[in-house]
């Protein structure tokens, strides 16, 4: 039997409040016809259906639910499409009008049949090694790319500060722009994203400004001066600062890898969180999630290009059954996912941990990797509070985190707020230099997106 999903998990699938409310106007059985769900043999399912639009022809609408995977006959860019979330919305909230265990019409079933194959024939080519010399090739282009564009940037930070930071606020985001783009240009797009960051700063006019940035300065200066000396680095420190300066390590590779070592760890995986940030031409997914027996934290990075959210999307709250493989850093936190089986579970409230247990275990993930972006943490019997200084996330005990306002929205923090009443919730969230963001929190045993 096809476990159906909440309404909350499907809308946190989509790419936008728009697309939320536009998907929320098709789940009525009106302009729905031959719609329809099934549970696969080895574990998963799909949702289909036929929506009448505007035009003469109507979309036929398909849904893989392992993935999830969609695909729709209209023309939208949005992924997935306002279709996809009406039909999802349909089948969670009225059984007679989106039926189980129904047979798929023929366009349907070729596109879920060509998924599947699609797959089993990538998994047989990530178990093939990749050609090593044109790997050592492109390996040795790239890292000359890297090494100018790391040399012009140290450059550039020297005679800012050289400079002075007095006048940086009206220069406006043109020469932040202009560095960032020499940095993608030079292959490292770790770099760009961090300009672009530090860029919107002095633009805030937020109180401390200057500070601020003379530490992101300080920040880029760190990477620039360990990538000069990344030869003599531990492996593990190496491999975690090439992608901070943006170098892509293929995931099937990484399982590739991990599969010939015997390090992939198959578990039961929570949907700690999801969240999406835009950089220049590409949409980032950072996905959290939990194992429930090894109890390992796992971070899977999804990307979309510009307009479009990723295609990788997990349903928050709920356990995915599936092999992961961590890459080679010195906290090994990213993860590429493998083989998944079963469909996804409703998940247990995770257990978390006080502010002051965080804030350890952060420093001594920090000690480990200086360049430590964030750090993942479920806070336990936590409410969010309103200072004239800034929020906070205090706990049961009075201890307390900042919250990293420049990364959490207001709206985010009042609902937080609202949902705790003054008693105490199940947070998860990241963790990082400049304070806790909420992602998640769980309220009457639900997981509810910030």
């Amino acid at each position: 039997m096809l476990e159906r999903w909440t309404a909350e998990q499907v809308l946190a699938l989509a790419p936008d409040a728009a697309s939320r409310k536009a998907g929320s106007k098709l789940a009525t059985p009106r302009p729905w016809s031959a719609a329809g769900a099934t549970t696969f043999a080895g574990g998963g399912g799909a949702v289909w259906g036929v929506c009448a639009g505007s035009g003469a022809t109507p979309y036929r609408t398909v849904v893989d639910l392992s993935g999830p995977a969609s695909q729709c006959s209209c023309p939208s860019r949005k992924f997935p499409c306002k279709h996809v979330l009406g039909l999802l919305l349909l089948w969670t909230a009225d059984p007679t009008a989106v039926p189980a265990d129904a047979g798929a019409p023929d366009w349907a079933d070729v596109w879920l049949t060509g998924r599947r194959e699609r797959a089993g024939k990538a998994a047989s080519a990530g178990s093939a090694p990749a050609d090593p010399v044109a790997a050592r090739r492109r390996a040795e282009q790239r890292a000359a790319q890297v090494a100018e564009g790391a040399e012009r940037l140290r450059r550039w930070l020297a005679d800012r500060v050289h400079q002075g930071l007095a006048g940086t606020e009206r220069e406006g985001y043109a020469m932040w722009d202009g560095i960032a783009e020499r940095m993608v240009d030079a292959k490292a797009p770790g770099l760009a994203a961090r300009l672009r960051a530090a860029g919107a700063i002095p633009a805030s006019g937020a109180e401390g400004w200057p500070g601020r940035l003379l530490e992101d300065y300080a920040e880029l200066w760190l990477l620039l001066r360990a990538h000069e000396h990344a030869d003599d680095l531990d492996p593990s420190l190496a491999a975690g600062l090439r992608a901070r300066i943006g170098w892509t390590v293929d995931a099937e590779d990484v399982l590739r890898k991990a599969r010939e070592a015997g390090t992939v760890v198959r578990d039961r995986w929570l949907v700690l969180g999801s969240r999406d940030s835009v950089d220049g031409n590409l949409t980032e997914r950072r996905i959290w999630l939990r194992g429930t027996e090894s109890g390992r934290p796992a971070l899977v990075l999804a990307f979309g290009p510009q307009g479009r959210a990723p295609q990788l999307a997990l349903p928050v709250g709920r356990s995915i059954e599936a092999d992961a493989a961590f890459h080679d850093d010195a906290v090994p936190l990213r993860a590429a996912l493998g083989e998944r089986s079963g469909a996804s579970l409703e998940g247990a409230e995770p257990a978390g941990v006080g502010p002051e247990e965080a804030t350890v275990g952060y420093a001594e993930a920090l000690r480990s990797e200086p360049w430590l972006e964030a750090w993942p943490v479920v806070l336990a019997d936590v409410v969010a509070v309103p200072e004239p200084m800034g929020w906070r996330i205090a706990g049961a005990d009075g201890f307390w985190l900042p919250v990293d306002r420049a990364r959490t929205g207001e709206q985010a923090l009042w609902r937080l707020s609202a949902m705790s009443g003054g008693a105490g919730l199940t947070v998860f969230g990241e963790y990082g230099a400049r304070g806790f963001v909420p992602v998640t929190a769980w309220h009457e045993g639900q997981a509810v997106q910030l």
